[in-house]
């Protein structure tokens, strides 16, 4: 298994280099890939589970670990027969070839089987019960069928699914909760599809500039006056990065100089899977302006800059609200005023989601609220999103359930780069929480 065009791969990234050029459909096992390796098990199954994490492979029950075609990303995103099977515990009872078709819409089959005929349609999915004849129609559509309350279903429909390669599943859950479980993992992968992803910025046009450990800063120099930028990665024969190489580091070096014993060793770098919210914050955080985006092996896949981060996430900003996430349900019960001298409060109501078992506001939700208040503080007074260094937090008495609160953001300090604010909550005119928070600043451009 030793590849000799990479020798210097630890041996957890020569199994994962294995499996990528594996053929689709070839089998895969611990015990295997541990003994072609020569490797321990537990080497060998980590390997199998970041393959799977990169969409390598594939672990089915009853067949076991396949080597599968890596799709791109707005298709992974989609909810697969086989994710609809895990979710709901449920059980293949034909059709097992099609688990891995893509599931575009569900339809319940509360109604008679005429009725059905406007909503079913190839790739639905069938939520009905112990009706024989609606299973092997909805097949016949083109659609998957999922038998709810622990039924089975007739040995000729279960034939008619595997000449279609069509799953039909069955879940002992009722079909209420079978609906509500796969709805919800929907417009989970609704909210995924907003997260912009670092692999969302690159381009296949995009051209990388690179120097070598090697390179001198003539070298540099050359390429500052090609291209205009003054900062590339440092990449290694193997195109691995192994340092950052800016115009601070090459002040005053001789044209000769070696860039290793000038560069910024072991950089911050990103994978295609990070989001473009974290790569802010360590762009923020850091205080730097580039970062490579590398692969499981540290090889240099491209680029991505501060500009180009900001810029996406003014792009965000403007984007419509297509679903919700637990703090957008959390801030949606709140509401914007003002009094007299302009001052901004946000006023609302602590309903019984939001709070623990005793009644109270829980800790968790108050947090959301008040990070929500002083987001939309900072947004009032210049544009710009958070990124939360630390926070101290005075619980003076409890909220109840059912109680109204105002929420009061107070800028204490705020610069370029960074805010202070303080957030008092009031429950019936008295006060009830204060929190001090620090931040640093992401303008937008």
């Amino acid at each position: 298994m030793r590849d000799p065009d990479y020798p210097n791969l630890t041996k957890h990234e020569q199994i994962l280099a294995y499996i990528e050029q594996l053929a689709v459909g070839t089998k895969i096992s611990v015990r295997t890939l541990a003994k072609q390796g020569d490797v321990s098990e537990g080497t060998a199954y980590r390997a199998i589970k970041d393959a799977e994490i990169q969409g390598l492979v594939n672990t089915k029950e009853r067949i076991g670990t396949v080597r599968i075609e890596q799709h791109p990303r707005n298709m992974v995103d989609s909810l697969s027969f086989s994710d609809v099977l895990k979710m709901v515990d449920g059980e293949v009872q034909g059709g097992e070839k099609g688990l891995d078709k893509t599931l575009n819409k569900f339809v319940i089959g509360a109604m008679q089987q005429e009725a059905m005929l406007q909503y079913v349609d190839a790739g639905s999915l069938l939520i009905v019960g112990n009706r024989y004849s609606a299973h092997r129609w909805a097949l016949e559509q083109g659609a998957a069928v999922l038998v709810t309350g622990g039924f089975d279903t007739t040995s000729d429909v279960k034939q008619l699914a595997d000449e279609l390669s069509l799953p039909i599943m069955s879940s002992r859950y009722d079909t209420f909760t079978v609906a509500s479980m796969i709805n919800r993992a929907m417009y989970d992968q609704i909210i995924k599809r907003k997260i912009l992803l670092v692999e969302d910025l690159l381009t296949e046009e995009q051209d990388i500039y690179t120097l070598q450990t090697t390179s001198t800063v003539s070298r540099w120099r050359e390429l500052f006056k090609q291209t205009g930028h003054s900062r590339f990665p440092v990449v290694d024969d193997r195109e691995r990065v192994v340092g950052i190489l800016t115009s601070r580091d090459v002040v005053g070096a001789d044209a000769d100089q070696t860039i290793d014993k000038l560069m910024t060793k072991q950089p911050n770098s990103v994978q295609l899977h990070t989001s473009i919210a974290s790569a802010a914050h360590m762009l923020v955080w850091e205080g730097i302006e580039l970062l490579p985006v590398v692969d499981h092996y540290r090889k240099l896949i491209g680029v991505i800059s501060r500009k180009d981060v900001l810029k996406a996430m003014q792009y965000l900003e403007k984007q419509p609200q297509i679903a919700e996430t637990f703090e957008d349900l959390i801030w949606s019960e709140f509401r914007e005023q003002r009094d007299e001298d302009g001052n901004l409060s946000f006023v609302g109501k602590i309903t019984p989601q939001m709070t623990n078992r005793l009644g109270s506001v829980s800790e968790g939700v108050l947090m959301t609220i008040v990070h929500c208040a002083a987001y939309r503080a900072i947004q009032d007074m210049k544009k710009g999103d958070l990124v939360l260094e630390n926070s101290s937090t005075y619980y003076i008495c409890p909220v109840q359930i059912e109680s109204s609160i105002e929420i009061r953001p107070r800028m204490i300090e705020l610069s370029r780069k960074f805010g202070k604010i303080d957030v008092e909550v009031y429950h019936d005119g008295q006060l009830a929480c204060k929190v001090l928070l620090t931040a640093q600043v992401i303008q937008q451009l």
